[in-house]
């Protein structure tokens, strides 16, 4: 059973991390973020996941209908905020990568308790507000506790 009070983003990095090897601290946290709680997409987030899961590299780790049982199954259980309803909170810059605002931007958007990367950038900001910003496997010890 998936609480809808428990929001959580998780970047591209961990998704795909998670996809390419079943054990390991991204690949538990995607599956329990699948079961336990709500993964929150915005439009920009999921299509920087197609782009980067449809790249060659992974061709030989991953099928084509894996990849794309993967995207489907991953867009029927999203919860999806729209960014462009959000310009106070779009307009503002938080990550060294300005290409990673918009995992912050929908976190916000999306009232999610957590985002989940393995982005330096990301990691080290720690917190935007009350959204915290953690690794895999402190995202699973927090989720522990919770």
């Amino acid at each position: 059973m998936r609480p809808p009070s428990l929001r959580v983003v998780i970047d591209t990095n961990v998704w795909i991390s998670g996809l390419l090897t079943k054990t390991g601290a991204p690949a538990q946290l995607t599956r329990h973020v699948i079961l336990m709680a709500r993964p929150v997409f915005s439009a920009q987030t999921f299509a920087e996941l197609q782009d980067r899961l449809w790249r060659p590299k992974f061709d030989r780790y991953v099928s084509i209908e894996q990849r794309q049982a993967f995207l489907r199954d991953v867009d029927s259980i999203a919860e999806w905020v729209e960014l462009d309803a959000h310009p106070d909170l779009t307009c503002q810059a938080h990550s060294r990568d300005q290409d990673d605002d918009k995992f912050i931007h929908t976190a916000l958007a999306g009232e999610a308790a957590v985002l989940v990367s393995g982005d330096r950038d990301l990691l080290d900001l720690e917190r935007v507000g009350e959204l915290l910003i953690l690794s895999p496997a402190d995202a699973l010890g927090w989720m522990a506790r919770l």
